[in-house]
């Protein structure tokens, strides 16, 4: 279950999780998909991310949820600015703490549109680059891609390079 509200949104999703016990990827984002844009506001975008993720993985663990089928999406573009996402980009690896592992989502975002100047359509080599340097510095885990057959063969080469 991927959930864009970490379990919150839904009240009929924790009896499911509970029932079924499927991989759960938790995602942070401040207010809802309405509200997230008008004003994201952080005193420390990485450290209340982890804080979130520490407390939402704690009040599942109490209502019964395996933290073992839980993993972290940090929400990129979700409810953040610009220089939020740049922040979480860079500080990535603080999610390690929270023991699970990362999801990470960056396909065709607009960060990469503000840095390259692409339209959406044209984003495939800046997302895969993205994904790449997740890969990479060991960050992330996951990778939720548009684009999968590039990404995919991204992951291929970065394998083997790093096995031979």
């Amino acid at each position: 279950i991927n959930d864009v509200s970490a379990l919150r949104g839904d009240t009929d999703m924790l009896d499911v999780v509970l029932k079924y016990k499927p991989g759960v990827v938790l995602m942070h984002m401040q207010g809802d998909p309405t509200t997230m844009q008008l004003d994201p506001h952080y005193s420390n975008v990485t450290k209340e991310i982890v804080e979130f993720f520490a407390q939402r993985m704690r009040d599942l663990s109490h209502a019964g949820v395996n933290a073992d089928t839980l993993c972290v999406d940090p929400g990129i573009g979700f409810g953040k600015t610009f220089p939020h996402t740049m922040q979480q980009m860079r500080e990535l690896d603080q999610l390690k703490i929270l023991g699970v592992p990362v999801c990470l989502g960056v396909s065709r975002k607009g960060f990469l549109g503000q840095i390259t100047g692409r339209n959406r359509e044209e984003r495939l080599v800046s997302s895969v680059a993205v994904a790449s340097f997740a890969l990479a510095h060991g960050t992330a885990q996951i990778l939720r891609v548009h684009d999968v057959a590039a990404t995919v063969d991204a992951v291929k080469l970065w394998t083997a390079i790093h096995s031979s």
